[in-house]
């Protein structure tokens, strides 16, 4: 999975989004277009576009949803503290990859929303109904959904939404099925030892799970490194540590289900995550 799978495009010409801060809206304000082109160093975690990530190999999106202030289309785009493609766009650059590839499985777990009313629910929701129609899974018991199974209904999407309107509408997948701890450290330490507790505490069954194998910048990170960006300042420095545990994991109930992280095609880390699975074949062999 990719964090912030959409921010390879972020528009430095769009306003701030409504989620951050009023400091941040008052830095941009003061200097402009330098704020937003030194902002777009720290909020883009992803280089390649939706495509590309999904020919690499990445199968779960996360995604995060805003309007515009003052947008007279009401129209949604993904957000990051500044905005980036319309959401139809990405949608569709994704089912374009789906229909060429009908064997093909996404995850889409729509988990923050920002400055939406009931009615962008309502347009996202008919967003997705247009797009994908019945390649998304409806909402079932999480063991029960097998390769086998999708295939068979010719399911490609499950659609994870984290608000209340997933309980109304029976192809969306309520948020609390697709859990995703946050460390919230830059300290690639600290990260290993929060990621390794949470899948030690992980007892819920009938979930799916997502380690975030993700560095998080405070204000005296970004203040230090404020012209180099998160991928030189903290992601390429930690990432031999960070690979190393991804390494060292076992699939399956007990162990990694979904890993993700920032600027996916650094080192080997599409290839290790998918080497995993061989492991959980290797354990089912063992035990028949």
């Amino acid at each position: 999975g990719s964090h912030d799978s959409f921010s390879f495009y972020i528009d430095e010409a769009s306003p701030v989004g409504p989620e951050q801060p009023e400091t941040v809206q008052n830095f941009v304000s003061v200097f402009g277009t330098v704020a937003k082109k030194l902002m777009r160093k720290w909020l883009a975690t992803q280089t390649m576009n939706f495509t590309s990530q999904l020919g690499a190999g990445i199968r779960y999106f996360d995604l995060r949803i805003s309007t515009k202030p003052r947008d007279p289309d009401n129209e949604l785009y993904f957000a990051h503290g500044l905005f980036s493609a319309k959401v139809k766009e990405g949608l569709e650059e994704i089912n374009a990859f789906l229909t060429d590839h009908p064997k093909e499985v996404v995850f889409l777990d729509f988990n923050h929303f920002y400055g939406m009313q009931k009615y962008h629910h309502e347009k996202l929701v008919q967003m997705l109904k247009d797009t994908y129609g019945n390649k998304m899974c409806p909402a079932i018991f999480a063991h029960e959904v097998s390769l086998q199974y999708l295939w068979e209904k010719e399911h490609q999407v499950l659609v994870f939404y984290h608000s209340p309107v997933a309980l109304e509408v029976p192809f969306l997948w309520p948020g609390q099925m697709m859990p995703a701890p946050w460390a919230n450290t830059t300290d690639p330490e600290k990260l290993i030892q929060f990621l390794q507790a949470s899948i030690t505490e992980r007892r819920k069954k009938g979930s799916f799970f997502i380690s975030q194998v993700v560095l998080t910048p405070k204000a005296s990170t970004v203040v230090k490194g404020v012209a180099s960006g998160l991928r030189e300042t903290i992601t390429e420095r930690a990432l031999p540590a960070m690979m190393q545990w991804v390494r060292t994991q076992k699939p399956g109930e007990s162990g990694v289900n979904i890993i993700t992280a920032d600027f996916v095609e650094l080192g080997d880390f599409i290839s290790t995550v998918i080497k995993l699975n061989y492991d959980l074949d290797e354990g089912e062999d063992d035990t028949t």
